[in-house]
């Protein structure tokens, strides 16, 4: 046990942290986690659905129908910073004095793969939506951006698009970010795009659309101005009244850093407390007291010429939830009424759920077997896209064990043991890949919100190895919002379009003809 003074226990106090669980954080570190067992990945028809082509338009209706009935609302994580969007030019603008077409080509001409992103970046640096942006900014100071890249000279081009005295993009959240062009209108941000997502697939019978954002503490002044700035542009074009809400990752979920003997870290006397990544969310989540929530990641936005297939499958989802929710419906409530047929429930729950029923629980008595089925009949649900597997790094649909219980999960491949042969030989065959397009249903048969932190598995969180100011710390991370977070829901794999994977990584990921609307 861990003997913190005064000190401490006012720092746990305002940040809201009881003793408890620091304790628990602790214990975390001293033991670790296990990896997750995968078993199989999920294919097509063993285990990731395709919507028939003649089920989409019932599919598209029952979302409507829900959107009028003001029961959507859509949430975007988008706290992240755009730095890691500039990895490579903050590289080079930080360690080259001077930065030209000669040395790069010579780096370039090397092998050296930072240098060529350079080179794209720069070559193609007028197609950018922020290129207008940047060439004012420039131009204010005294600098023309055209003559210096006929020139060769790109130092003042890099330094005034990521730094303060410019555009200052390596300190900005990514959704401030100019991603898109467009020939009849002005270039949009990811928040605009979300926007106008929102208005087409959550508008109710008021002309309402609701969406949530969550965002870091320092850019939520700037975050709000913006969009209350630009908002009725597109309530206008859309004829609709957005209900736009925020909030920010809840200082009581931060983890506590320790050092390499599992002991706190302490920077300038005080413990050191970390935001716990994104599985921290799940608490907004909670809040939000929602319906059916559609997720999707701030950088993953799609320009019009492409949007109405991802609209299309985006209501899809949510039909497909809402449909299968009414059947997990129907069937709770006639076990409340007693008229219910015990085999038309095990067929739905391993036919249409897909959930693993051993033969000790069919052996039990009718009550238990009926038990046991409410208990994972009554569960919030999510429907998720998968797109067929491009090489992304990142999570994908795997069957796994647990606790001797067979499920369907998102697992990220760090969640993996891929120094076991067996476990990369599986991994190696999946097909597909998570892209974070979910439809979440949360709310039970009787109408009320489930306690979603009740269905974290809390065994699938995630040490990492960090530093500060040269000393060497342990980091903890909870269990990610569609990984672990969910791990006990109701979960649906749905294969749905590349074109509606549309990320944004790198700043030369904006290159994509998808996103140039000219």
């Amino acid at each position: 046990m861990i003997k913190f003074n005064e000190k401490d226990l006012r720092q746990l106090e305002t940040l809201e942290i009881s003793v408890d669980k620091v304790e628990s954080q602790i214990e975390s570190f001293k033991k670790g986690f296990t990896f997750t067992q995968i078993e199989s990945p999920c294919f097509i028809e063993q285990g990731i659905n395709i919507i028939p082509e003649s089920e989409f338009e019932n599919l598209i209706n029952l979302s409507d129908k829900a959107s009028l009935e003001s029961r959507l609302i859509k949430f975007v994580p988008a706290s992240g910073a755009a730095s890691r969007m500039f990895k490579t030019l903050a590289y080079f603008n930080n360690n080259f004095e001077k930065i030209t077409d000669t040395n790069i080509k010579i780096l370039a001409e090397q092998g050296d793969k930072e240098a060529n992103e350079l080179y794209k970046f720069i070559s193609s640096v007028k197609k950018f939506a922020f290129f207008d942006d940047l060439r004012i900014v420039m131009a204010k100071d005294g600098f023309d951006i055209n003559s210096l890249i006929t020139t060769g000279e790109y130092k003042e081009i890099i330094d005034y698009l990521l730094e303060e005295k410019g555009l200052n993009y390596s300190n900005l959240p990514k959704g401030l970010l100019k991603f898109h062009n467009y020939s009849n209108s002005e270039p949009r941000t990811p928040f605009e795009e979300h926007l106008v997502e929102a208005a087409i697939y959550t508008k109710d019978k008021n002309n309402q659309a609701k969406i949530h954002f969550t965002v870091s503490p320092e850019h939520l002044e700037s975050v709000s101005n913006y969009l209350n700035k630009i908002k009725g542009i597109y309530e206008k074009k859309f004829k609709v009244n957005f209900k736009i809400e925020y909030s920010v990752q809840k200082t009581s979920t931060n983890t506590i850093a320790v050092d390499m003997n599992n002991q706190p870290f302490y920077d300038d006397n005080e413990i050191l407390f970390r935001p716990a990544g994104h599985g921290a969310l799940i608490q907004n989540l909670d809040d939000l007291k929602a319906n059916i929530i559609f997720i999707k990641n701030i950088d993953n936005v799609i320009p019009d010429n492409i949007k109405a297939q991802t609209i299309n499958y985006k209501k899809a989802l949510a039909g497909f939830l809402i449909n299968l929710q009414n059947k997990i419906f129907y069937f709770l409530k006639s076990i409340d009424s007693d008229n219910y047929n015990l085999e038309d429930i095990y067929n739905f729950t391993e036919n249409e759920l897909l959930l693993k029923i051993p033969q000790s629980i069919k052996n039990e008595s009718k009550e238990n077997q009926v038990t046991y089925l409410q208990s994972k009949l009554n569960r919030p649900i999510r429907v998720c896209g998968m797109v067929k597997n491009q090489g992304e790094a990142g999570g994908g649909p795997f069957w796994i064990i647990s606790k001797n219980n067979q499920s369907m999960q998102i697992v990220e491949s760090s969640q993996i043991d891929l120094k076991d042969g067996r476990q990369k030989d599986i991994f190696n065959q999946s097909t597909h890949f998570n892209p974070v397009d979910l439809v979440c249903g949360v709310k039970d048969y009787r109408g009320n919100n489930f306690n979603l932190e009740k269905y974290i598995d809390i065994e699938t969180g995630f040490i990492s190895n960090k530093s500060k100011d040269g000393k060497e710390l342990k980091a903890l991370e909870l269990p990610g919002l569609w990984n672990g977070a969910m791990a006990y829901w109701n979960t649906i794999f749905i294969e749905v379009p590349l074109i509606t994977f549309n990320p944004v990584k790198t700043v030369n990921d904006l290159l994509r003809d998808e996103h140039q609307v000219l």
